[in-house]
């Protein structure tokens, strides 16, 4: 696969290596945050959401799932996800929640994580497999190409985007994950549905879903839950 320009930092992941986009806030220090990608890879947008995580006191960081590619089609996307092994892609993802919690800008025991589409269902894959390393999960319109693993070793938070036009993620769909995700982990997840499509919040608009009020509700809500959950100092 090719190189993505985007990529700046390389971490340790499984016995291998793995790569993605990091950004750091003006301070210097802040929270760890892992965002993860849509299907179209690591993308503009996705380092452009991972910089406006970094200016609001974040350390964020983008792990690079394909391994370099990135495209536009949603039938190469589609296939480029169904390609990705769940479990290859949990063990890039614990890499990067170990590589933040050891970043010596990284304040906190727990990082967030936050993700689209594709990633938003490896951000409930993440939460319930790395238990209390996870601080605050934000999922937006999360969809996952298989089931999702047990719960019961969830204990962070659960901030959750969904549009109400979403085919993918439909609002029976997202209130079905509610209730089993309360069931194994005894946690309400917080699941929003708003008047919205699927990908409401990528302004890069390649479903022609972007809807900027709605993506500028999910946004603030997002900082405010990050905020609230995750350590603003040691």
């Amino acid at each position: 696969m090719a190189d993505n320009p985007l990529q700046n930092v390389s971490f340790p992941s499984n016995g291998g290596t793995a790569h993605g986009y990091l950004a750091l806030p003006e301070s210097g220090s802040g929270p760890g945050v892992v965002v993860i990608q849509e299907w179209w890879g690591l993308t503009s947008h996705i380092a452009d959401v991972t910089n406006r995580l970094a200016a609001e006191g974040f350390v964020a960081l983008a792990p690079d799932l394909y391994g370099g590619t990135t495209t536009h089609d949603s039938d190469e996307a589609g296939k480029l996800m169904q390609e990705l092994p769940v479990q290859q892609a949990a063990t890039d993802l614990a890499g990067a929640v170990d590589f933040l919690l050891e970043h010596e800008a990284v304040v906190g025991d727990t990082v967030g994580a936050v993700g689209f589409c594709m990633g938003g269902g490896f951000v409930l894959v993440l939460a319930a497999q790395q238990g209390d390393k996870i601080g605050a999960a934000v999922p937006f319109y999360g969809v996952l190409g298989e089931d999702y693993p047990s719960f019961t070793k969830l204990s962070a938070p659960l901030l959750g985007h969904f549009g109400e036009q979403d085919q993918m993620a439909d609002p029976d769909a997202v209130k079905a994950l509610a209730d089993r995700i309360e069931a194994e982990s005894g946690r309400r997840p917080d699941f929003r549905i708003y008047p919205a499509g699927h990908a409401f919040f990528n302004d890069e608009n390649h479903m022609g879903t972007y809807d900027p009020t709605q993506a500028a509700i999910a946004w603030d809500a997002t900082l405010g839950f990050l905020r609230a959950n995750l350590a603003t100092t040691d």
